[in-house]
């Protein structure tokens, strides 16, 4: 009986698996239904696949998205049809008309999208491996229609970026419709990134605050073309040039625009199913225009990321919409007698000036604003020049638009406010981004209800259920087999899995970059570094570790840690090698070497051990403050200081370094002691809590020893050399000779006129190596400290 029934259903059986199964064409008179979750396009390799995606409740777009690995509901998509007008998932079909157009027709009544092609010849629809859908005169042999020419926010090697062209980001993570952040050619033939809202529009990148020869921009062309190869090499005629951090062949690539605002350049292996950030245009995502609304600012916090804040003095307008900033509690008047002003340190509104007054002083700043009825504050800065030194800036502001706070940024706002309201001291207002992009829109369209015959559809359910039940049981099998396969495999070798976007050197590969490892220009515990000329032509400096296990851990740690962080303060990583026994780690060389090497040398002055100072100060900040995951470095010392050919700070030897979770900032335990002696704070001796102020405790140490010259491990044991500096300002405080008797003997006397400056580093340092780790000021505010004495403004 059971045979008798089979046979009956094996002609439904066999059409349906027919009209169901991916193909890779269609041709005139044919469609893809957005009921059969099957009737797809496949490219020939089966790299990519083009059908109908779910986009929300009932609502799908004709998408191109990647297909190999093969991806279940978390489909990386690249480009969108009708993006803005998804259509219904009943009755929807892109159809390839017998008069050659290429129709996307909602519900079988409304078309949403279309080709406007013609064509009385014989025409075909095909994806190929590159991702290009394109719509062929097959007789004429020429193309009627690419999806190349027309991208949403996603480009793929070898697809340009013209004139007249951009990218659009959607609208959050969720929501796949048009965003308000762009990709384009300006009139200018430069190629810039634009914040285009409801109501305000600017620039964010490349930096508008310089011009376009100073952000290595030429406005000198008019073909305004941008593309990246398969290399991960991206090119504009602007001049502007990238390079991936992976770069080379065998890996898939993206440029993509995302919601948030940010281009970055994604890659990931054939077969690995994570993508990598590989280049990115900004590193610091508060940087990036319209993040928050009028009267706010954006803050980034490792507790939350990204973070809106209300000026003082004002409300969010709308809870459900942080884009809508914030509105005055407060009405100004003009009168001069009734306005004050709020300092807001580290705080900058961009753009939207009534004009800006070099060499004004802060009290004239301040008279000019009050004088101005329109005047919401004002934004002051010093601007370093060749002479004099420093100029102070005065920019008034009629918005306050485009706010963001950083250590980083040298000025202050003053806010325009009530004299009243000065001293009330009323917190800012917080609230989280909110990105999920829940506010549905109801399309307004209506559709007829539709009868379907019951038996037909239960007989259909049938079918699938017992070729579910048979492909599952296939499928379990064959996963089976390749995990064991696996398994055995990856034992015998010795392979692990490394989330980075670095590129993979070979052994090889190394050993002739180095010569044979002739050179050697560095040692230490973990390891030897070389230098290295890769074949591209860079230097490198290439640290070989030691094949002992323990090398194993700290090499893991380099390559993770580091992949994700990206600030000018920070040692730049070009690629690993992990084959066999064999670990390195290939980074940029650095031509002045280790601060540990120039301090016992004449070659740094007081100026370039503050500027040292500060930017590893800054460096630091970025790690505990600013950088997308919260790190510790755990081992901050001179010997892991790195100087360029300016004397540029960079930290190095992230080995030691940890991740934490954001809710574990107030302290976390290690299984063993991290650094090294001289430069760790006593948390580590003490079994306390370890937190971010243990590398605030080192940074203290190694300032004391810029300045006095002495080695905290040879010369005096870390507290001894703490006690004696504190003791001779005790001593000589009356007649401020202390600091003479402690600057390094290098110096020979060369001191004079920068005297404030070692005076500042000594007693910043004394701040950082308090017992107390909660009297310890955290990065920012060291930064903070450092950068107001320099400009004149702050004395400690």
């Amino acid at each position: 009986m059971a045979n008798k029934i089979f046979l009956l259903l094996l002609p439904l059986i066999l059409s349906f698996s027919s009209s169901t199964s991916p193909s890779d064409s269609l041709s005139k008179g044919s469609s893809l239904s957005v009921e059969n979750p099957n009737d797809v396009l496949t490219s020939p390799s089966g790299i990519f696949s083009a059908g109908f995606f779910p986009v929300g409740d009932n609502a799908y777009c004709f998408t191109i998205w990647f297909s190999k690995p093969f991806c279940d509901g978390n489909c990386t998509t690249v480009w969108m049809a009708n993006r803005d007008q998804p259509v219904n998932g009943k009755q929807s079909s892109l159809s390839l008309l017998k008069s050659g157009n290429l129709v996307l027709t909602d519900a079988g009544r409304f078309t949403v999208w279309s080709t406007n092609t013609f064509s009385q010849s014989t025409v075909n629809l095909q994806l190929n491996d590159n991702g290009n859908l394109i719509l062929y005169d097959l007789e004429a042999s020429v193309i009627l229609w690419k999806s190349f020419d027309f991208p949403t926010d996603t480009l793929l090697p070898e697809q340009p970026l013209i004139k007249d062209k951009k990218l659009v980001s959607s609208r959050s993570q969720s929501n796949f419709s048009s965003g308000f952040f762009k990709l384009y050619f300006d009139n200018d033939n430069v190629l810039r990134l634009l914040y285009d809202g409801p109501e305000t529009s600017s620039i964010y990148w490349p930096d508008p605050e310089l011009m376009s020869w100073e952000a290595g921009r030429s406005t000198y062309n008019s073909s305004r073309i941008a593309v990246f190869d398969s290399l991960g090499n991206f090119s504009s005629t602007d001049d502007f040039t990238s390079m991936s951090a992976d770069n080379g062949v065998g890996i898939q690539r993206r440029l993509k625009i995302d919601f948030d605002g940010n281009l970055r350049l994604y890659s990931r292996e054939d077969g690995r199913d994570t993508w990598v950030v590989s280049w990115q245009a900004l590193s610091q995502p508060c940087r990036i225009h319209g993040t928050c609304g009028p009267n706010s600012y954006c803050s980034y916090v490792p507790d939350f990321g990204r973070k809106c804040s209300c000026l003082q003095g004002f409300k969010l307008n709308d809870h459900t919409d942080w884009s809508l900033g914030c509105e005055t509690e407060f009405n100004l008047s003009c009168s001069k007698n009734d306005s004050g002003f709020l300092q807001l340190t580290n705080l900058e509104f961009f753009g939207y000036d009534y004009g800006f007054y070099p060499n004004y002083t802060l009290e004239m700043c301040e008279d000019l604003c009050l004088q101005t009825c329109g005047c919401k504050g004002f934004q002051f800065k010093f601007i370093k020049h060749d002479y004099p030194s420093n100029i102070p800036y005065c920019f008034l502001k009629t918005v306050l638009l485009n706010g963001h706070h950083s250590p980083n940024f040298e000025g202050d706002l003053y806010l325009k406010v009530q004299k009243s309201s000065l001293n009330s001291g009323t917190p800012a207002e917080e609230f989280r981004l909110d990105c999920s992009g829940a506010v549905v829109t109801q399309l307004g369209r209506r559709y007829a209800e539709s009868h379907e015959n019951g038996t037909i559809k239960a007989i259909l359910w049938f079918v699938c259920a017992a070729g579910v039940v048979e492909l599952f049981g296939v499928l379990l099998v064959w996963c089976f087999l390749i995990r064991n396969q696996n398994h055995t495999g990856a034992s015998k070798q010795g392979y692990f899995f490394i989330d980075t976007g670095f590129r993979k050197f070979t052994h090889s590969e190394l050993k002739k970059a180095t010569r044979g490892f002739s050179e050697e220009i560095g040692r230490g515990g973990g390891g030897i570094v070389y230098k290295g000329i890769l074949p591209d032509g860079r230097v490198a400096a290439i640290k070989q570790l030691n094949e002992a296990n323990q090398g194993e851990a700290e090499f893991r740690a380099e390559v993770s840690i580091i992949g994700k962080l990206n600030h000018m303060h920070l040692i730049e990583m070009w690629g690993y090698c992990a084959e066999g026994k064999h670990r390195l780690l290939v980074y940029h060389y650095m031509e002045h070497g280790s601060l540990a090497d120039k301090l016992s040398s004449d070659a740094l002055d007081c100026e370039k051990r503050f500027d040292i100072a500060v930017g590893t100060a800054r460096g630091l900040a970025y790690l505990h403050e600013e950088c997308l995951e919260w790190v510790l470095h755990c081992d901050i010392k001179p010997r892991n200081i790195l100087l360029g050919y300016n004397y540029q700070a960079k930290l190095s030897d992230f080995g030691l370094s940890r991740q934490l979770k954001r809710e574990s900032q107030a302290g976390s335990s290690f299984s063993r002691i991290r650094g090294t002696r001289g430069y760790m704070a006593p948390e580590w001796v003490m079994n306390l809590p370890i937190t971010s102020k243990v590398d605030v405790f080192s940074y203290g140490m190694v300032l004391l020893e810029m300045v006095t010259g002495m080695n905290p491990t040879e010369d005096m044991q870390n507290r001894g050399l703490v006690t004696w500096l504190r003791e001779k300002m005790k001593e000589d405080n009356a007649t401020d000779s202390w600091i003479e008797k402690m600057v390094d003997r290098n110096l020979k006397g060369k001191y004079d006129k920068d005297i404030g400056k070692m005076e500042i580093l000594v007693r910043v340092a004394l701040k950082c190596v308090n017992d107390d780790k909660d009297a310890r000021p955290t990065m920012g505010e060291v930064v903070q400290m450092l950068l107001h004495h320099e400009n004149g403004s702050v004395s400690i």
